[in-house]
């Protein structure tokens, strides 16, 4: 025999109101733990979120003592680095990226290789 212990009272001889009150007040516990669950995990993302989006502040290096004598020389273009996990870049002509990028996942889904392991020089409509 179950006891409800604040009043003494067993469960098993509790009305149909007494028991929609008893369902009633769990549902609201449960749903109180998970609305406070949830606005704990959206107070995280939050935390998390301003933490990435702040700049890091990085020393910079003193710069070295150059002769005063020395000619400035213009600065040269610096190498285009590819995005990480690509293969360098793809020429188009005449081919919107849009449609240069389904070519490509189609090439890569056909052959059952992962797209960044295709090396993709160019890629160029035919016209008839």
């Amino acid at each position: 025999m179950t006891y409800l212990a604040a009043s003494g009272v067993s469960l098993d001889d509790i009305g149909i109101l007494d028991a929609g009150i008893v369902a009633l007040l769990g549902y609201a516990v449960v749903f109180f733990g998970l609305i406070l669950l949830m606005l704990v995990v959206m107070a995280l993302g939050k935390v998390f979120m301003a933490r990435q989006s702040r700049p890091v502040q990085k020393k910079a290096p003193a710069p070295a003592a150059a002769p005063a004598a020395a000619p400035v020389a213009a600065p040269a273009e610096a190498p285009v680095v590819a995005a990480p996990g690509s293969a360098g870049p793809v020429k188009l002509y005449d081919t919107p990226p849009k449609t240069a990028a389904m070519i490509m996942a189609i090439v890569a889904d056909q052959m059952g290789k992962p797209l960044n392991e295709l090396r993709f020089i160019s890629i160029k409509e035919v016209k008839d």
